[in-house]
């Protein structure tokens, strides 16, 4: 499996002579989807592993979505740590296609996992990185995904982070990115330039699919920034820690999470923890998710009088293809704004 990175996402090319086909894509997740769906516009389509309205947290593939691996020339994933179920599956399914890490690409911005229930405003999380450059020639085999992941589950059991029977300290990158426009944007020109070494017949087709999929998040983004502004620093909670990179993008102060941003099952003592701290926060809304199950935020803020709407980061209610992740940019912001307007 050659598996390629940042700027290597640039620079591969392939040895053969060009391809007499379009490269069969497959990709995880909708709005990657959709991203892809736009650089391939008019040439082909890419197959979606992860089935509309499912989460990608260990997410169980069907056959049909492990075919569409084992047939793929490149394949387009977010993050390992959204979908490590799917990093483990690419060498045996997708050993012979180049695999690109989006999130690992040049011009990603990375923001480290909240793990706090209740979230502190300062600068909306740190980047972890502003851009990826790893240089020429450098692969993604020369970093060791394994060991990060060992890493990851390598918990703190300090005095200091007592979490209580079933929490665990999940440090790391949040793996949301794609719910910051500017890196979709950055997505969208890696992609091109991957599938432009791999199909150097229509390179010119995919750069300017790219160049005007760009425009189309910029006039996305500029809808839901209007939208957005009337109520920027009015407080909110969430399912689970999913839109961290929304926040910083848009300028949104989320009060707290009832799950991490990996989605697992919250603890006694983190639903103690909102419980105890949600009167005074002054939140006016609380939104679900439609992956995961609304009665246990009908269990954590039983009341308390706050409104309560659907967000949904992956889109779901919306059609696949080129239009799905401008579209989810605007939706999202007509969702918060909604529920958040006096």
């Amino acid at each position: 499996m050659k598996r390629i990175t940042a700027l290597t996402a640039i620079l591969w090319g392939l040895a053969a002579a060009a391809q007499a086909e379009v490269p069969r894509v497959a990709v995880d997740i909708p709005p990657v989807q959709s991203l892809a769906a736009r650089v391939m516009q008019g040439l082909g389509e890419p197959d979606l592993v992860v089935r509309p309205g499912a989460s990608p947290h260990g997410y169980a593939m069907r056959p049909s979505e492990a075919a569409a691996l084992e047939a793929a020339d490149v394949v387009f994933f977010t993050s390992g740590q959204l979908t490590q179920w799917l990093e483990h599956a690419l060498e045996p399914l997708a050993g012979r296609a180049v695999t690109v890490e989006l999130l690992e690409t040049p011009g990603s911005t990375e923001l480290e996992s909240r793990q706090e229930a209740l979230f502190a405003h300062k600068d909306h999380g740190a980047a972890k990185a502003e851009d990826h450059d790893h240089g020429e020639g450098e692969h993604v085999a020369d970093h060791d995904h394994d060991a990060d992941h060992k890493a990851d589950a390598d918990h703190d059991h300090d005095a200091d982070h007592d979490h209580g029977d079933d929490e665990h300290a999940h440090s790391g990158v949040d793996p949301h990115g794609w719910l910051d426009p500017e890196n979709a944007k950055a997505w969208m020109t890696t992609m091109a330039e991957v599938l432009a070494k791999a199909d150097p017949e229509h390179a010119g087709t995919y750069r300017a699919n790219a160049e005007a999929g760009r425009a189309e998040i910029d006039a996305a983004v500029a809808r839901a920034q209007a939208l957005l502004d009337p109520v920027k620093g009015r407080p909110f909670f969430v399912h689970h820690d999913a839109y961290q990179y929304y926040e910083h993008r848009f300028g949104l102060e989320a009060t707290g999470s009832v799950a991490r941003s990996d989605a697992a099952q919250p603890g006694p003592r983190r639903v103690a923890e909102l419980r105890a701290s949600v009167e005074g926060m002054g939140a006016v809304c609380i939104f679900s998710e439609p992956q995961f199950n609304p009665g246990l935020l009908a269990t954590v803020f039983e009341g308390h009088e706050m409104r309560k709407a659907e967000l949904d980061p992956l889109g779901t209610a919306l059609p696949l293809g080129p239009g799905l992740y401008p579209a989810l940019i605007e939706t999202l912001a007509r969702d918060i704004a909604g529920c958040l307007a006096d």
